[in-house]
């Protein structure tokens, strides 16, 4: 199984980035997927999840109206659209697939909001 993230990067404050998260190996349809960020010194932390079918989402209060999660079953790969970022927002970004039994994780990719 493999869950590969790209998309990450330096933006500006204010800015968008649009992570994706290839993954190959199981049965993409039957995973819910979850986008989760960690900052230097804290704890990781949910950002988005969307269902199975992608008929619901969830997201972190913070990034709410700012980020969207979304999904192409067809080519098993998940994305996070992020507007509006800010510079706490400074993370490595890693996906996660959750089934009922087995979670996969990526290794991550760094999004850095500085000027």
């Amino acid at each position: 199984v493999q869950l590969v993230e790209s998309g990450g990067g330096l933006v500006q404050p204010g800015g968008s980035l649009r992570l994706s998260c290839a993954v190959s190996g199981l049965t993409f349809s039957s995973y819910a997927m979850n986008w989760y960020r960690q900052a230097p010194g804290k704890e990781r932390e949910l950002v988005a999840r969307i269902s199975k079918d992608g008929d619901k989402t969830n997201y972190a209060d913070s990034v709410k109206g700012r980020f969207t999660i979304s999904r192409d079953n067809a080519k098993s790969t998940v994305y996070l659209q992020m507007n509006g970022l800010k510079p706490e927002e400074t993370a490595v970004y890693s996906c996660n697939a959750q089934g009922e039994v087995w979670n996969y994780w990526g290794q991550g990719t760094q999004v850095t909001v500085a000027s």
